[in-house]
């Protein structure tokens, strides 16, 4: 006897299983990527990330600024080599508030809908614990659904204030399964980084080869 429509309807449906994202720590040497990666935002997305539509003077000020030491960087790389999306975790440099750290985010259009600003926040977040943060923020324009929206899924409480949103997140304190797992993710987003580097440096090579080869065959064609 089959199933009734309500029983079908009621059926289990097979989750997706979540793509893994690597997700690595970007240091001083990343610098110029960051700002390639910031320049090829459209104005639309400067305008999101920055709160104005900053130009590229004003990326190469601000990357110029960027505190490695003191801030934590993350970023997605493609196969490419081409930073897609980064995320700014920023500490306070009052140390009444080093308990407080602010999250920025961006990612390029062409990287859009595959969830990586939500991925770059869970790791920010995770990070944030296991160094003693409580209570991260996140200063958004109103007009910015899908990182408020990343922001109260997250657990955030979020204050509008004309176009203007903070929405600030108590952290919990970190655990051993939180540093383990942060560590874990991070050698294997360094893994996965060699392992593009390597592969860009072979498919370089190749082109190169590629290259010779054809302008040997057109000069053996003139004699």
């Amino acid at each position: 006897m089959g199933d009734s429509p309500r029983q079908a309807d009621a059926a289990p449906v097979a989750k997706r299983q979540d793509v893994v994202v690597p997700i690595r720590s970007l240091g001083e040497n990343h610098r110029a990527r960051i700002a390639d990666h910031l320049k090829a935002l459209d104005a639309h997305d400067r305008y999101f990330r920055f709160g104005f539509t900053a130009n590229d003077e004003q990326i190469d000020r601000y990357v110029a600024g960027l505190n490695f030491e003191r801030d934590e960087i993350f970023g997605i790389y493609n196969r490419r080599l081409q930073l897609i999306a980064m995320a700014h975790l920023a500490y306070s440099s009052d140390v009444r508030l080093n308990a407080c750290a602010e999250f920025g985010v961006s990612v390029l259009g062409s990287a859009r809908g595959r969830g990586f600003g939500k991925r770059l926040f869970e790791r920010a977040m995770m990070h944030a614990r296991n160094q003693g943060v409580r209570m991260m923020f996140l200063h958004v324009l109103s007009e910015n659904a899908v990182m408020l929206k990343i922001a109260r899924h997250a657990g955030a409480t979020v204050e509008r204030d004309g176009s203007d949103s903070e929405a600030h997140l108590v952290l919990p304190p970190a655990t051993m399964h939180s540093h383990m797992t942060e560590m874990v993710e991070e050698q294997l987003a360094q893994a996965n980084y060699r392992i593009k580097v390597q592969a860009k440096q072979f498919r370089d090579m190749v082109a190169r080869m590629q290259t010779g080869w054809r302008g040997a065959a057109q000069g053996d064609s003139l004699h």
